[in-house]
């Protein structure tokens, strides 16, 4: 079921005593972009493209979050930023996509241990800029995510993915009760994704 079609009210987000998950919008582009840019060597890994180029700007990535903003407010899919209590860093994103989404229905999806992929209505991404994996940043946006996502939001059910080259984050995630349900070939990258539940 595309997320547009979701009848319950969606989450504002989240608030813990380390960090807060809202919604992402156009004015968040320079603390966004300065955790982009901390980041890119690794996010490069994690999109396997070119994003974000050495040479990207505050304007660019103001363009996108216009999108992810307008894609968000239509129920495409949605994306929280991810900031310190007080709000004024960066400390990453958390992106929730629809499994029917194009790029999943183009995508070579082959099931580990027989799961099935219909049985899930959203994908689940985030990063945490570099600064903060020495602080265990991810490990606790990670618990933080699942309870919400089990507590808040009325999803059939959800897959927690990364990038097979994003070794810092797959380690992680293999580290809780955590099981590799799905691997996901996109054309024209190199990697896989790992999707887990």
């Amino acid at each position: 079921m595309p997320f547009k079609q979701m009848e319950a009210e969606l989450p504002e987000g989240l608030v813990t005593d380390d960090f807060v998950l809202r919604p992402i919008r156009a004015a968040d582009a320079e603390a966004d972009y300065a955790a982009v840019m901390e980041s890119r060597e690794y996010l490069r890994a994690w999109e396997q493209s070119s994003w974000p180029e050495d040479d990207f700007t505050v304007a660019a990535n103001r363009e996108d979050l216009e999108k992810l903003e307008r894609r968000h407010a239509e129920r495409l899919a949605f994306t929280y930023t991810v900031t310190d209590p007080v709000g004024t860093a960066c400390l990453g994103c958390v992106y929730l996509m629809s499994s029917g989404a194009r790029m999943f229905t183009e995508a070579r999806i082959t099931s580990v241990g027989g799961s099935r992929w219909e049985e899930y209505e959203a994908a689940v991404y985030f990063w945490v800029r570099k600064s903060r994996l020495a602080t265990t940043t991810d490990r606790a946006l990670l618990d933080a995510l699942r309870a919400w996502l089990a507590r808040d939001w009325s999803l059939r059910g959800h897959l927690i993915v990364t990038n097979e080259q994003f070794i810092q984050q797959v380690e992680l995630i293999e580290g809780t009760d955590l099981r590799l349900r799905f691997e996901i070939e996109e054309a024209g990258k190199p990697g896989r994704y790992l999707a887990y539940a």
